[in-house]
Formats: C-alpha cells, structure tokens, sequence
C-alpha cells in the first residue's frame, strides 16, 4: 500500500499534466490558443500565490512536527504550506474545466487524491491541501477575469485565432 500512497503523492501530477495536453491536442483551434495563454497566465499567478502564501503562514511538516512519523519518501523538512504539487494540479484542473467540464473534474479529483496522498505520505496536512486547491481555483479565477477583458483588445490577427 505504501508504494501505491508513494506512486500517488509523486507521480500522479505528471498524469494530470499530460492528460491536460492530451485534451489541449483535441480542441478546436481557438480554444487551443486561450488555453495555452490562460495556462500560462494561471501557472503564473498559481507560483505567485504559492510564494505568498508561504511567506505569510508556516506549517511545519508532519515529520517534522513529530519526529517519530517517518514520510514514506525523502523530502526537505522545509515549509509544508501549500502543497505545490496540489495547486499545479488543480490550476490544470480547473482551467481544463473552463473548456470541458467533465474531464476538467476528473482532473480535480486526481489533483485532490494527490494530495491525500500526500497527506497520507506524512509530507503534508490537510490544510495544505485545501490551500493548494484554493490556490488554484483563485489563479484560474483570476486569468479568466483577465482573459476576458483582454480577448476583445487583442490585435486582429491574433483575435481571429482565439474567436470561435
């Protein structure tokens, strides 16, 4: 079980981004390009946020907090808060969401079992987690916003790539 919980927590962020690809490669033309601009953008904001977020709170990992939990893999006993690896994942996730909702979700719930993975690992708390999923509805939130404002202003022929 343990080497699943490990394959999990590690692993499983290099499934979502690929999957995330695999659905950009089946888009229309146009979504491709607003996809490849807000994921760019959202990454972005997503770092940004994870940044702040861990200057402003500490959460010592859990083996760090008690020395006799051992984590199921080697990590640095550096700030636990947020989980990197949950806010990439939900960023893809949600913003996949924006274009095809379904997958979008099951992308979601993958990031999410990232995390519990995670947690379940001993690398991180439950709050982390929440945070990294927050991080990333707020960075695709935000995009959007402005992606939306930006879309009509763009030159002609960059317009025409991303309208329907």
């Amino acid at each position: 079980m343990d080497n699943l919980i490990v394959a999990v927590a590690q692993y499983l962020l290099f499934f979502i981004l690929v999957t995330a690809t695999v659905i950009w490669f089946y888009l229309p033309r146009h979504d491709k390009v607003g996809l490849a601009v807000q994921a760019i953008v959202s990454l972005v904001i997503a770092v940004v946020l994870i940044k702040l977020a861990a200057a402003i709170h500490t959460d010592p990992r859990p083996f760090v907090v008690d020395p006799s939990i051992k984590p199921l893999f080697a990590h640095p006993p550096d700030n636990g808060f947020p989980s990197d690896h949950t806010a990439v994942g939900a960023t893809v996730a949600v913003l996949v969401a924006t274009y095809r909702r379904s997958l979008g979700a099951a992308l979601l719930t993958a990031s999410i079992l990232v995390g519990a993975a995670r947690m379940a690992a001993h690398v991180h708390h439950a709050q982390d987690i929440v945070a990294g999923v927050l991080i990333g509805a707020v960075a695709v939130g935000i995009t959007a916003a402005i992606w939306r404002w930006a879309q009509p202003r763009l030159p002609r022929r960059l317009a025409e790539l991303t309208s329907a």
